[in-house]
């Protein structure tokens, strides 16, 4: 079974920046399209943002202009590189397949507060 593990969350100002990393064990990552997600305490988990197999990507309206996703197949690793962070965007976030595939980790905590 696939092992996702999210990393690069933190504590961050308004307006800030984060970059975000998921890392897969396995060899067939690549043959995936990947997702970041997001969940607060008491509501559903959200979808972020996708990325093909062939790079092409979707954005949900609310993180457009603002977040970009990537992937480096080699490394088996999807990034979600986060700017102009709001309060809002505070969240535990989750990477996995675009039908949630696999066992979801642990993910990381962004925390955005002045």
């Amino acid at each position: 079974q696939v092992q996702l593990v999210e990393s690069g969350g933190g504590l961050v100002q308004p307006g800030g920046s984060l970059r975000l990393s998921c890392a897969a064990s396995g060899s067939i990552f690549s043959i995936y399209v990947m997702g970041w997600y997001r969940q607060v305490p008491g509501k559903q988990r959200e979808l972020v943002a996708t990325i093909g197999t062939g790079g092409n990507t979707n954005y949900a309206d609310f993180v457009k202009g603002r977040f970009t996703i990537s992937r480096d197949n080699t490394k088996n690793t999807v990034y979600l590189q986060m700017n102009s962070l709001k309060p809002e965007d505070t969240a535990v976030y989750y990477c996995n397949t675009r039908s949630g595939r696999f066992n979801w980790g642990q993910g990381t905590q962004v925390t955005v507060s002045s």
